[in-house]
């Protein structure tokens, strides 16, 4: 079988079958036409022509360009997942990846918002009153209080929330659902959008949607909190995801239960959770650095 078939039949069993979400579907057809695109310079066009050598050289080839560590990992991994799908479909009857070493990169600490810099998000006046300005502060009140993803937050459905209740119903990745609990306020500022949504777009099953009444995307989601938190923030980097750090990194330094925010997050495994104790501990450190008089003096 060429590569190329190849390629296109993961593609179909990603999108169709597994039905990831549309960027995580691109994010793996780039690297592997990335990888198809050096094979080819290598004149190598069959799976069967293909062994850890090319993998390896293809890792080396993005290194010493200086990609970052974490971007090779994530293009291995990319690859990784392509090679696991032809063997399971009995396509491919080598496992050629595992005299493959993915790259060691440096342990970084989670991005997140100061407490002070998102209430900022709840004054009067930050957004418009008309029907943008009400959708994009929902959004961004959203994001930090539920720490849901942005695709998670594209792909709320107007019965998603559940207004007595209290509750939103979240699908995450692989179509895992999860029951995150909202506070009173935050019910009432949905209930309050839902009517103007009804008023200035008509029917609509989404949530949230664009100007011409169509489901928001997730490029959109990221744009409404660059334009807002870009104003607020001096933080590193500025996305949807650093508000997923945030809601679990505040939570944890108000004395939160980490098994707890594992299942608010939808994280499958704990270890990836317990990212956020190391955050914590350096705030704590921080605090302790500039409040504590001994600290103070030793300066």
């Amino acid at each position: 079988m060429s590569i190329d078939e190849a390629i296109a039949k993961f593609h179909d069993y990603i999108a169709h079958e597994r039905r990831l979400a549309v960027g995580t579907v691109g994010n793996y057809m780039a690297d592997l036409r990335d990888f198809s695109d050096f094979l080819l310079r290598l004149e190598v066009r069959e799976l069967e022509e293909i062994s850890s050598r090319e993998v390896r050289e293809w890792q080396m080839e993005h290194l010493g360009r200086g990609e970052a560590a974490g971007t090779v990992k994530r293009r291995l991994s990319s690859v990784g997942s392509f090679f696991r799908y032809l063997r399971r479909h009995g396509l491919f009857d080598r496992d050629i990846m595992a005299k493959v070493s993915a790259p060691r990169q440096p342990r970084r600490l989670p991005v997140f918002f100061k407490e002070g810099e998102v209430e900022h998000l709840y004054d009067e006046g930050l957004f418009g009153d008309d029907f943008l300005g009400r959708r994009d502060a929902l959004m961004l009140r959203l994001l930090y209080e539920t720490g849901i993803r942005r695709s998670e937050l594209a792909g709320l459905r107007v019965g998603s929330a559940d207004l007595s209740a209290l509750t939103l119903k979240v699908l995450g990745k692989r179509n895992k659902e999860r029951i995150i609990p909202i506070e009173s306020e935050l019910a009432h500022n949905i209930s309050d959008y839902l009517a103007l949504k009804q008023q200035e777009m008509g029917e609509s099953e989404w949530l949230f949607v664009g100007r011409k009444g169509r489901q928001i995307t997730v490029d959109e989601v990221y744009r409404v909190v660059r334009k807002y938190m870009s104003m607020l923030s001096n933080a590193d980097r500025i996305s949807p995801h650093v508000f997923r750090h945030s809601f679990a990194t505040h939570i944890l330094n108000e004395g939160g239960n980490i098994q707890a925010i594992k299942e608010l997050l939808g994280h499958a495994d704990l270890a990836t959770t317990e990212v956020y104790t190391h955050v914590t501990r350096e705030h704590l450190k921080q605090v302790y650095k500039h409040a504590h008089p001994r600290s103070r003096k030793s300066e």
